[in-house]
């Protein structure tokens, strides 16, 4: 009996249909998934553990090819491979972050664009480790929280410090592009050495005004990996994330930021963390999250 590859619900659930390869196995595509469920450097509600599956069930929704009301079709000759989940020790930080960055270097080395499914936002220091080797590194983050703290509760390593490992050990992290910064709490210290550093903090309210300028910024052509924090969006919008501040991006937005870097600039890969697929029992915020993903394909492969 054939493939029900037209019913959402049914068949095994790889991201968009694409074929199971191991991150290391012979094979190259365009596209390349990895998850990473892993959520214990979280301070507030877990759940993250849980987003690379449900983005994958998710994304049965949105196989592509697309074909829009303008008659193009879209991601038709693109070529797509889940390479699974970084096998992760439940209680081994560490060794969990050696294994997402070795697993990270595997798959960037057979595809175009690696795309990662946290988990929580730590993990953006062990994938971005992946990407030593590139002159001018730049990312841009979309998220309502700084994530440059040093340290908090006794630890250098949790959801809110992957930008500020990251930048302390890759001397190729010239520079850190955040937009959608919002909500009552920010650590002063790391709001001070982000901006030492001549990082871009962008808040919530100057988006929508500089929207354009923002991606402009930097010279054009440059290499960018980006980080979509979830928790950027308003939760009107997508709910099931572990700390949700109001006034975030629409979808909308959001797309028109992503749709200015992807055709300026050099994308190098895309993570989306944070989704927390247990506190919103619609199913809304993963269907939004992987229709993001999908669309951000669409824009860096709009060729």
């Amino acid at each position: 009996m054939s493939q029900p590859a037209h019913l959402p619900y049914g068949g095994i659930a790889t991201f968009a249909r694409a074929p199971i390869v191991q991150p290391d196995g012979d094979w190259r595509a365009d596209v390349a998934i990895l998850g990473i469920p892993f959520d214990i450097a979280l301070g507030f509600r877990p759940g993250a553990r849980f987003a690379p599956r449900a983005l994958r069930e998710a994304s049965l929704r949105y196989v592509p090819p697309f074909t829009g009301l303008d008659g193009v079709t879209r991601l038709q000759n693109v070529t797509f491979v889940d390479a699974g989940d970084v096998v992760l020790p439940s209680l081994e930080p560490e060794l969990a972050r050696e294994r997402i960055t070795a697993a990270a270097r595997q798959v960037r080395a057979r595809c175009r664009l690696p795309v990662f499914l946290g988990g929580d936002h730590s993990v953006s220091y062990p994938l971005l480790r992946a990407f030593d080797d590139v002159p001018e590194l730049h990312v841009i983050q979309l998220d309502a929280h700084l994530d440059f703290t040093d340290t908090r509760n006794d630890t250098r390593f949790s959801n809110s410090s992957p930008f500020r490992r990251a930048a302390e050990e890759l001397p190729n992290l010239v520079h850190i592009t955040t937009i959608g910064l919002r909500g009552l709490r920010h650590d002063p210290e790391a709001v001070a050495a982000a901006r030492a550093r001549g990082h871009t903090l962008v808040p919530m309210e100057e988006v929508e005004a500089r929207c354009a300028g923002i991606v402009e910024a930097l010279p054009p052509g440059r290499p960018v990996y980006l980080s979509v924090d979830v928790d950027a969006f308003d939760p009107a919008v997508l709910p099931g994330t572990s700390s949700p501040e109001p006034d975030g991006f629409t979808y909308a937005l959001a797309l028109r930021v992503i749709a200015a870097l992807a055709h300026r600039h050099q994308l190098l890969a895309l993570d989306v963390v944070e989704l927390a697929p247990n506190l919103d029992p619609t199913g809304r915020s993963e269907l939004v999250a992987a229709r993001l993903i999908m669309e951000t394909l669409c824009e860096v492969f709009h060729d």
